[in-house]
């Protein structure tokens, strides 16, 4: 098959002074009318958007290997004795290898409790490194090493600034792992498990660069913190009696909301779900009641009735849900009542303006619908896996061919959109809005995609 490339930066050739005569265009017009026939013949059947093979990041080796994606980079994780190995790549044609950087691995025994797991954060001139709930803070031009928590670190927008809570418990309440006594524990930002709850939490923002404690806020008893939606940096604090906004910057109290009893319950938890947090009053074996608040001003939105937590609930993302798979509704978010109702079996999500349906076997995306009636919008019945983990990115695709080989797709502008196929066996995808990468038997195989 010939092959016409056509070279969209090449200047024009000077004006001719003069008319060439009529029969030259002929051929030329031809030609032109037969490459304008297919090309438009094959968008209108749904040619591919470019899928462009970059190259291998190579396997660093170990069964425990894991990989992140994030923007323009992918950071590998890898173990060698008590230690991990963290290793950052530019996506370039091939990719390159930027540094390469030990930080401790948790040290756990078979009976410890799982608590935090490997991550890479990228956040503005750092990275945040985590195996479990200690975090290594490394320079991310050059993996030099900054400063280390023995704390989990959630970096705030605007990549200056991170939070940190931990747990100040009265002398004595240590558990004795040995003893195996029964009872109720209370874990610490650091996974120590204790016997009584704390008796305060210390809430700290913490100067990504430095390590520095900005501002301190306390509060009595556990309380829950959220990263607040939005581009600028604030924190949402759930305490026993109260919610807060505080400003992420400097610490500043920004709204303060009073959590008064309803009946004999308090608060007893909450959720950031759609927008809203979502609080909890009661023990979660009974049935309680929720309270929706707006996470900008703190203004309750609305309370409504809430069964007992099911033994096996349904998954809905940052969804708003409620019921048992077999009768799953999704909540408006503006009134917390009931908008449509799921089909049986399935798990939910949002994804980029719609909602995700999957298989609740294994995760087979199933389809697109809209958020606010349950219709119908993409048909994704013949793909195998959805690979997009943010939910405000393009839903991209794959599908199983033989030979262990793989097709993808995106969703664009309402229908699924042909990208390109792997070249041999992949498995273990995963993607963003520009590229997609795919365990392989080189290594990591990277593409990057366009629409």
């Amino acid at each position: 098959m010939a092959l016409i490339e056509l070279d969209l930066t090449t200047q024009p050739d000077p004006a001719l002074s003069s008319a060439p005569p009529a029969y030259r265009y002929r051929l030329p017009g031809l030609l032109l009318a037969v490459v304008l026939v297919l090309v438009l013949g094959g968008a209108s059947t749904g040619a591919p958007t470019l899928w462009r093979y970059l190259g291998a990041v190579p396997p660093p080796g170990g069964s425990e290997t894991q990989s992140r994606l994030v923007g323009d980079r992918v950071y590998t994780m890898a173990s060698a004795g008590g230690q991990r190995i963290a290793t950052a790549w530019q996506i370039e044609t091939p990719p390159r290898k930027l540094w390469s950087v030990r930080f401790p691995a948790r040290v756990a025994g078979p009976d410890a409790v799982s608590y935090g797991g490997v991550e890479a954060r990228p956040a503005g001139d750092v990275v945040l490194l985590s195996d479990g709930p200690a975090t290594t803070v490394v320079d991310a031009r050059t993996g030099a090493g900054r400063w280390r928590s023995p704390f989990g670190v959630t970096p705030l927008p605007g990549g200056r600034i991170g939070v940190t809570q931990s747990q100040v418990f009265r002398p004595g309440t240590l558990y004795d792992q040995d003893s195996g006594e029964p009872g109720l524990l209370y874990f610490s930002s650091a996974g120590e498990p204790h016997t009584e709850p704390p008796v305060r939490t210390e809430v700290r923002g913490i100067d990504l660069r430095t390590g520095a404690a900005v501002w301190t806020a306390a509060a009595a008893g556990s309380v829950n913190v959220f990263t607040a939606p939005g581009d600028a940096p604030a924190v949402l604090v759930l305490a026993s009696d109260r919610l807060e906004r505080i400003d992420g910057d400097t610490g500043r109290l920004e709204h303060t909301v009073k959590l008064p009893p309803i009946g004999d319950n308090g608060p007893a938890g909450g959720t950031l779900t759609d927008g809203l947090l979502v609080v909890r009053y009661g023990d979660y074996a009974f049935d309680g009641q929720e309270v929706a608040y707006a996470t900008d001003t703190l203004g309750k939105r609305w309370q409504r009735s809430v069964p007992e937590v099911l033994l096996d609930p349904p998954s809905c993302g940052d969804l708003l849900c409620a019921g048992p798979r077999s009768a799953l509704d999704v909540l408006d978010p503006v009134t917390g009542r009931a908008a449509w109702r799921a089909p049986d079996e399935v798990d939910l999500g949002e994804q980029n303006g719609y909602v995700l349906e999957q298989d609740t076997d294994g995760g087979t995306p199933l389809r697109l619908v809209d958020r606010s009636t349950g219709e119908t919008r993409v048909d994704l019945s013949g793909w195998d896996a959805g690979l997009t983990a943010d939910e405000g990115l393009p839903l991209v695709l794959r599908r199983s061919l033989s030979a262990g080989k793989s097709a993808f797709g995106v969703v664009l502008r309402g229908r699924v959109q042909l990208l390109g196929e792997s070249s041999g066996p992949v498995s273990d995808c995963t993607s963003d809005r520009h590229y997609v990468i795919c365990r392989g038997n080189d290594g990591l195989q990277v593409w990057a995609y366009s629409s």
